[in-house]
């Protein structure tokens, strides 16, 4: 097979390169997929420079996000959930190569009428806006929902179920682009956190300027984000991908009975299995119903392996929107 393998550290998204691997050796649980598309994340970024809180040994191939057709079952199963040729989506080490051993745990079927494209991005951002705003924070029609970084993969994400909720969506972004983006894919209002005056013109567009229910947050932008909250609000954590963790200044929670509630969707795995299967159930129910659709990058194409060290640099300039996504054509492709 052909792949991105890390033997060292890289300064850089723009040093990594293709080479050509053996096989992988699948272990008696795990299938062997053939990878259609990968999707790129920010912590990618960060494995590959070795500054990720989750570093394989050498050597490794890069990427986790990924949608493709099954060529192998577990040998340990003999009715696997998935036969040869299932079309599936799913997250493991390896993303980034034409094949990837993963088990059956981390694998969904692609939803009806999606591409690999567009299934390739919905592993990691859907279930953490949906668990986040459903789970956690509880959303009911007619919330006033602010959701910052609207254009980014979890924000197209949060903005989609939030409107599926029946909330009234304000959003957030830094470019015209993203904001015109945001108001695509549903946002009622959008607002460019660049604007200084941003917390004073999201609580203008709430009634009698009480402020927002809920607020999103994959930003870093509580402390500001509690100035349009209003009384019985809950302020979302999702991230800091301004690149800092933030101090918030307490009296301001403590004056507004403000709830800071954080969301991190991997360990649900481990700590809360059971609600594992009722996100996702209630996530493509919403597919289904054509209330979330599929967030890929459509500015720019990035076609075969070779785009992997292009679409990293891109998603670190912060320039895309949604998913950025890897086409990974046949094996013996010369874009490979």
């Amino acid at each position: 097979m052909k792949g991105i393998e890390i033997k060292q550290y890289v300064k850089g998204p723009g040093e990594l390169k293709v080479t050509e691997l053996p096989d992988p050796t699948p272990k008696d649980n795990e299938y062997v997929i053939k990878v259609h598309s990968a999707a790129a994340n920010f912590f990618d970024i960060l494995q590959v420079q070795g500054k990720y809180q989750n570093q394989p040994p050498f050597p490794w191939v890069a990427g986790a996000e990924f949608a493709g057709e099954v060529v192998a079952t577990p040998k340990n199963s003999k009715s696997p959930r998935y036969p040869v040729g299932s079309r599936v989506f799913g997250a493991g080490q390896g993303a980034f190569a034409t094949q990837i051993c993963t088990a059956e745990n981390v694998l969904l079927p692609v939803p009806k009428g999606w591409s690999f494209q567009d299934a390739a991005g919905l592993f990691v951002t859907a279930p953490t806006s949906y668990c986040a705003l459903v789970v956690r924070a509880e959303i009911k029609e007619g919330d006033y929902v602010l959701v910052h970084a609207a254009a980014g993969g979890v924000g197209l994400a949060a903005v989609q179920v939030a409107k599926a909720f029946g909330a009234i969506v304000i959003a957030t972004a830094s470019t015209p682009r993203k904001l015109e983006i945001a108001k695509s894919f549903g946002a009622d209002h959008v607002v460019s956190y660049n604007d200084p005056e941003w917390p004073n013109k999201v609580k203008a567009l709430t009634p009698k300027g009480r402020g927002v229910d809920i607020v999103y947050d994959p930003v870093g932008l509580v402390d500001k984000s509690t100035k349009c909250t209003a009384w019985n609000g809950r302020i979302l954590i999702v991230g800091f991908a301004a690149g800092s963790i933030e101090k918030v200044a307490m009296n301001k929670v403590l004056l507004k009975n403000i709830s800071l509630v954080g969301i991190h969707w991997g360990p649900y795995a481990k700590n809360e299995k059971e609600m594992v299967p009722v996100v996702w159930n209630g996530i493509m129910k919403l597919v289904a119903e054509g209330k979330l659709r599929g967030t890929e990058y459509t500015d720019e194409e990035f076609v075969g392996l070779d785009r992997v060290k292009d679409a990293l640099v891109a998603l670190g300039g912060r320039g895309t929107w949604g998913k950025v996504v890897i086409k990974v054509p046949e094996e013996g492709n010369s874009r490979l």
